[in-house]
């Protein structure tokens, strides 16, 4: 395993620590709870970490939540398809605000219309296709609100050097910071 692949997968568990560790900071909203932590640990990896270890961090998340009961199988989907998107639009264009963007699409309308299924067949609860879009696009513009003042800050501290592969990595970087 590379020396990366290493940093990277070390904080990506730490960062599904946080996220499990601030997951009593929810707030009910409609038939979901919200976490807008989770939403803010899904951008931070997505953008320093790449779309796979952020949703990977998303889906340990998840996984730990619904195991200590403190979450629930609508978390999957929507936590999963935010980092993924964000992590994938940031990779991609290496624009912070498309990284914002994809965390509010990939959650609220991605996730949120794929936890009808898991409502209605899964958890044998009454839905519809949309009702979980808006409550988590609440929690997730809270997260998103957060990462948007803290993201930066870590991007101008040049934290995403630490998880640059090579050399043509960190100048794109440093060219997007100049």
């Amino acid at each position: 395993m590379k020396k990366t692949q290493l940093r990277k997968l070390a904080a990506a568990s730490i960062l599904a620590a946080l996220a499990v560790v601030c997951s009593p900071l929810s707030i009910p909203v409609g038939a979901s709870r919200c976490f807008p932590v989770q939403h803010f640990v899904n951008i931070v990896a997505g953008v320093f970490l790449g779309p796979f270890y952020g949703m990977g961090a998303a889906f340990v998340t998840s996984l730990v939540r619904n195991l200590m009961g403190t979450g629930s199988l609508m978390a999957f989907p929507g936590s999963m398809c935010g980092a993924f998107l964000c992590g994938f639009l940031y990779k991609k264009f290496r624009k912070l605000p498309l990284a914002y963007l994809g965390e509010l699409i990939g959650t609220a309308l991605i996730g949120g219309m794929l936890c009808f299924p898991v409502a209605t067949l899964i958890m044998a609860k009454e839905a519809a296709l949309f009702t979980y879009v808006i409550p988590f696009f609440v929690s997730s513009a809270g997260g998103t609100l957060i990462a948007a003042i803290i993201v930066p800050a870590l991007k101008k501290a040049k934290i995403d050097r630490i998880f640059a592969e090579d050399k043509k990595e960190v100048m794109a970087d440093a060219g997007e910071n100049a």
